[in-house]
């Protein structure tokens, strides 16, 4: 395994974002998928962290497993939110000791049923997690960004200002998706006035399910172009057809990004690699035999809109 800030330093990376499984079949699902992805030898996988730590023990086995087996580095993410800090040391330290040298910061969100605000004393920031993980294990630390400005921030340049903080301490960043290449290269040109050059890697969710798509814009404060929803919404009644403007959105967007010279690109998945392959052949990145075969099956209680 390898520190991510030194895989960034060799050149243009491609990474993937997982889900830790929450049932059998959905460990099983997960297996096919790292199958699947082996074609595309991602530099690293990052791994999800559930509000206010609700898949902390499930995020931490997959983490170590993938780190034990060497299939790809692994990054865990972790969240200063609902945690107090003497977990979040228990929780660096079990990953030093496993082996494990790379985090993903956040301040995340406390659990829905949380009914009180944290007590004072504990991290309420990013930039303060980034400090802990590398005060306790010297980890390779980063944080996320957003292209189209933060949700909960006053104003662009205040956002700017915050992250430009972050990234004194962090090694790197990854953008949460978005669909606009001005917003990213305008969030680089940013940070570079603000004496900031570490690499900010491009997050990339090809659009495969129109209403998760749109939660999760809600949620990262990210910007739907209307002629992307108009593109999506015109065969929102068919599956396929979904998926397949999505990679071609996504593949549009990848093309400009590789163009610019971006450091790499990290594939929001969840769980599901069809589209990022399908993508990264459309790149010339991997070949086109690796999407062939059967569909993904589809998720339980799913449909047309939410394949």
């Amino acid at each position: 395994m390898a520190r991510i800030d030194a895989l960034l330093q060799r050149g243009r990376t491609i990474s993937v974002e997982l889900w830790p499984p929450r049932t059998p079949e959905a460990a099983v699902r997960l297996g096919a998928s790292l199958e699947r992805l082996e074609v595309l030898r991602p530099a690293f996988a990052s791994i999800t962290y559930g509000a206010g730590g609700s898949t902390r023990e499930r995020t931490h086995d997959l983490v170590v497993s993938l780190r034990r087996a060497g299939r790809v580095t692994p990054m865990a993410h972790l969240v200063c939110a609902a945690h107090r800090r003497s977990e979040l040391v228990e929780i660096l330290t079990r990953y030093r000791d496993a082996g494990v040298e790379n985090v993903l910061a956040l301040r995340g969100d406390p659990p829905l049923s949380a009914n009180e605000p944290l007590k004072d004393g504990e991290l309420h920031h990013a930039i303060e997690l980034a400090q802990l993980a590398k005060d306790v294990g010297g980890f390779c630390v980063a944080v996320a960004a957003h292209p189209g400005g933060h949700p909960l921030a006053d104003n662009r340049g205040a956002d700017l200002d915050r992250l430009a903080e972050k990234l004194q301490v962090a090694d790197f960043a990854i953008t949460q998706f978005f669909f606009q290449v001005e917003e990213y290269l305008e969030l680089v040109e940013g940070l570079a006035v603000r004496g900031i050059h570490k690499p900010v890697v491009p997050g990339i969710m090809p659009i495969t399910n129109v209403r998760t798509v749109t939660r999760m814009a809600e949620l990262s404060g990210c910007h739907v172009p209307r002629e992307i929803a108009e593109r999506v919404e015109a065969v929102a009644d068919d599956a396929e057809a979904v998926r397949s403007i999505g990679v071609e959105i996504a593949t549009e967007l990848c093309e400009k990004l590789l163009a610019g010279g971006v450091p790499g690109l990290h594939f929001y998945t969840m769980n599901q690699v069809r589209a990022t392959l399908e993508t990264c052949a459309n790149l010339g990145l991997v070949s086109g035999d690796a999407v062939t075969g059967a569909a993904e099956a589809p998720r339980p209680g799913s449909d047309a809109r939410a394949q």
